[in-house]
């Protein structure tokens, strides 16, 4: 979390000229959690200063504290890029929405609005995976101006039911080493089926005219001719998923070797 001394419309300055910051800010920055400033720079809930003073501060205290400009381009851009409209979700600011409704008719109207809010969630920053931790701690499962949040167990059920048939299959739980089933923490998100990632590759290489053309499937992803795609930057293992549906309707060939994998689509 970001915060500035004082309680004045913009940050306090010392006599040197340089912007007053708590040690917990500077702290963070040291230990190297500038790589992920989402996680406690949270300018619409937490201070009372604006986006644009914000940020020229936080690049002030980068360029004090001799950060790498690598790492000062990610903070800046997460700071400066739009955030999620929660408000586009009514069911967002009603206390209720957060526990899960024994009437089965309420109930069923409840998870079809949550589902439909994490995946518009998910969908505008682009997360593939979800860390039900993680989740539960973010704007995502938990309300801080209502003071309100998704139980563990209810959010689990909640995934369930989108994992389900009756959910549209949205949901793949990740069965990581050592872990029991049912106390899985991390899952796929489909706000794109495979099948539907699969339909978007082969419709981009028929419109390129790449039938029966050799494309690896890092060039696919990572490749500069891609980079307008929606498919671009996606993880390896959910092009994988995705093309095998279209492996199994006779419309491509993967080959290769792990890591060297090439496609061809007909």
């Amino acid at each position: 979390m970001l915060r500035l001394g004082g309680n004045s419309a913009s940050p306090e300055r010392s006599k040197q000229g340089k912007l007053q910051w708590t040690s917990e800010l500077q702290d963070l920055t040291l230990r190297g959690r500038l790589q992920n400033p989402k996680s406690y720079y949270k300018p619409e809930t937490h201070s009372p200063y604006s986006q644009e003073t914000l940020t020229k501060a936080w690049c002030s205290l980068i360029a004090e504290l001799n950060v790498p400009t690598s790492k000062m381009t990610a903070a800046t851009t997460a700071m400066t890029a739009p955030a999620f409209n929660f408000a586009s979700h009514e069911h967002y600011s009603y206390p209720p929405f957060y526990t899960l409704q024994p009437n089965p008719t309420t109930r069923s109207s409840q998870l079809h609005s949550w589902s439909s809010l994490i995946l518009s969630y998910c969908r505008f920053y682009r997360t593939y995976i979800l860390n039900l931790a993680d989740a539960l701690d973010s704007p995502l499962f938990h309300n801080t101006v209502l003071r309100k949040r998704l139980k563990e167990q209810d959010a689990r059920t909640l995934l369930n039911w989108m994992a389900s048939k009756e959910g549209g299959e949205r949901i793949q739980w990740i069965r990581d080493k050592g872990v029991a089933e049912g106390r899985e923490g991390r899952c796929w998100v489909y706000w794109k089926r495979p099948e539907e990632w699969g339909q978007l590759v082969g419709d981009w290489v028929e419109e390129t005219g790449q039938k029966g053309t050799v494309l690896t499937l890092y060039e696919l992803v990572e490749g500069d001719v891609t980079r307008s795609q929606e498919f671009h930057g996606m993880p390896m293992e959910l092009l994988q998923k995705s093309l095998q549906v279209l492996v199994k309707k006779g419309k491509a060939q993967i080959f290769g070797q792990e890591g060297q994998e090439g496609v061809k689509f007909f």
